[in-house]
């Protein structure tokens, strides 16, 4: 059984920072990429950054130059630092992994628990 566990949202004042981090464990074979949504109610969850194995990156628009997204392949954790952070960030944060169990099987998507990030003006 596969689990991502996310730790590291809270409350912060606009221009703040915080960091996310989401470590995965249980029967994995190899992920392909990790990744970090968010969603606020009434509205569709949104990717905000994925990195693949091979390291390659990929931010949504608004928080280009604000957030990094980096991993530690080794322990299966990757991390969200969330810098100048806007109201607009509020949201619940999900972590997200694309990865194989089995080296014969399809690789499927799990979900963390999600983590609320909000930012007060």
């Amino acid at each position: 059984q596969v689990q991502l566990v996310e730790s590291g949202g809270g409350l912060v004042q606009a221009g703040g920072s915080l960091r996310l981090s989401c470590a995965a464990s249980g029967s994995i074979f190899s992920i392909n990429y990790m990744g970090w949504y968010r969603q606020t109610p009434g509205k569709q969850r949104e990717l905000v950054a994925a990195i693949t194995s091979g390291g390659t990156t990929n931010y949504t628009d608004s928080v280009k130059g604000r957030f990094t997204i980096s991993r530690d392949a080794a322990k299966k954790i990757v991390y969200l630092q969330m810098n100048s952070l806007k109201p607009e960030d509020t949201a619940v944060y999900y972590c997200n992994a694309n990865l194989r169990i089995k080296f014969y099987l399809t690789p499927g998507n799990y979900w963390g628990q999600g983590t609320q990030v909000t930012v007060s003006s």
